[in-house]
């Protein structure tokens, strides 16, 4: 592990220009307008994967924004460490709630990250995570130590619902042939708390439209008098949740796998301070299912949450206007044994059973995702603990992740192949958020790790 400090010590400002390099391009799969970035990001991508040592580089297309492929094998008889990642970002709106651009990436202190964080988007979601695992390679082949064959895919489409992947997975199963999926994209519990997820919830995305009159109206004329749709949304929208914030979709919750007592104690000895998570998100107090702690509403439980809502006038000044027409985007986050497809159904059925005669209603799927449950007693997840125990000294905790990743449960229903969500972001790194940033101890800290898991992987597989 010497070797591996010494090189990465020695090429610490390098490692971090070249993750500044990618974290100006703006690649926001999500609106056309950046597509020529997002390419551009692609080609950024091979372009660093070849210069770490990878072989067999190539850009693969689908029918959205090319897979980036690359590999290194030593030995085809040795186990192969699958790599994923996505070089696609989340919009960067609302741009002026930065502090510098989003996409002149900056390293600034703060109370979290007293050595200085990366502020810039992407950051941590997922170009400073995975790029960790690009520099890692480089780390082995200049130190001597890979033990074993690595393959990455890293793709463009993540942060749309990854569309395209299935069929990529389909016909690219012998090219992606592997032992184990390794992922960095999700976080650790603090800098001196490590963790790894061995859960992420599923997702389900809708978008919908309450239409009323067939023009926007007079608001003196016809109020009062026709029905309103941004009005009725927001009413429509309260009533998604109960007084105890329970939802009220029928059979929401009909599949939904509880925990155990003892599991929930298990989940309770994670280090957690209700005030300090208060104070960073400065807010007198917190709001959720009733009967379940923070944690536990964060990563066991399932959520239905307005994304967007928009509608009416929304420029300067007024215009007293009734809207013609009001829209909202609605996630729900799924938890074992929850269908993304069913919930979906479930939500189209009630949110248009429960629409006043004056309004038509129209509900869109956007993407969604399924839930997913790792191992501990896997050689990939030990492999993955006893890195990390290496690295920082403790060993990590098992935590269930709030967020999702369906690239998850695709590899194990095409490829046959489990993974380990070996992040080490902080979820206070305001991801898909106004500055988000991704603290320069967690990407030098992963470059560092990576390594060690590679070679307990191996030696635990030989």
């Amino acid at each position: 592990m010497q070797a591996h400090q010494d090189y990465i010590a020695a090429n610490r400002q390098r490692f971090l220009d070249e993750l500044f390099e990618l974290l100006r391009i703006p690649s926001v799969s999500a609106d056309p307008q950046y597509k020529a970035d997002v390419l551009r990001t692609a080609d950024a991508v091979k372009a660093k994967l070849e210069a770490a040592g990878a072989t067999n580089v190539e850009l693969c297309p689908t029918d959205g924004y090319p897979v980036v492929y690359g590999e290194k094998i030593i030995d085809p008889a040795k186990p192969t460490v699958l790599v994923y990642g996505h070089y696609d970002v989340q919009p960067a709106d609302p741009i002026d709630l930065w502090t510098t651009p989003p996409f002149e990436p900056v390293i600034r202190t703060t109370p979290i990250h007293p050595e200085g964080a990366i502020f810039a988007r992407g950051s941590c979601d997922d170009k400073g995570q995975f790029y960790m695992h690009v520099k890692a390679l480089e780390v082995m082949l200049n130190t001597n130590t890979l033990p074993c064959n690595v393959k990455f895919m890293i793709e463009g489409e993540e942060e749309v619902g990854s569309a395209n992947l299935g069929a990529f997975l389909q016909k690219n199963k012998e090219k992606l042939k592997a032992d184990v999926i390794l992922i960095s994209d999700t976080s650790i519990i603090a800098n001196d708390t490590p963790s790894i997820d061995v859960g992420l919830r599923g997702l389900s995305y809708m978008e919908v439209e309450v239409v009323g009159p067939n023009r926007d109206l007079h608001s003196g004329v016809y109020g009062g008098a026709v029905a309103n749709p941004i009005n009725v949304l927001c009413k429509m929208i309260a009533s998604l949740h109960d007084e105890n914030k329970h939802i009220t979709i029928p059979g929401f919750y009909d599949d939904v796998v509880e925990l155990s007592a003892e599991e929930r104690e298990e989940m309770s000895r994670a280090p957690f301070n209700l005030d300090e998570y208060k104070k960073d998100l400065a807010i007198d107090d917190i709001m959720g299912e009733a009967g379940y702690s923070t944690i536990e509403r964060t990563g066991i439980r399932p959520t239905c949450d307005v994304n967007g809502i928009w509608g009416g006038y929304t420029g300067e000044g007024a215009k007293t206007v009734l809207p013609s027409k009001a829209y909202a985007k609605i996630s729900m986050r799924l938890v074992p044994n929850q269908s993304s497809e069913k919930i979906s159904k479930l939500f189209d059925a009630h949110f248009n059973s429960i629409a006043p005669k004056g309004v038509k209603v129209k509900v869109s799927y956007h993407h969604g995702g399924e839930p997913v449950v790792v191992s501990t007693n896997s050689n990939a997840y030990r492999a993955a603990s006893r890195a990390m125990e290496t690295t920082y000294g403790k060993k990590p905790i098992p935590t269930r992740g709030g967020g999702s990743i369906p690239i998850v449960a695709l590899f194990k229903s095409v490829l046959g192949l489990d993974s380990v969500l070996f992040g080490f972001g902080l979820d206070s790194d305001a991801l898909h958020s106004p500055n988000e940033h991704y603290g320069v101890f967690n990407y030098l800290k992963g470059i560092e790790t990576i390594p060690q898991f590679y070679q307990f992987y191996t030696g635990a597989k030989q």
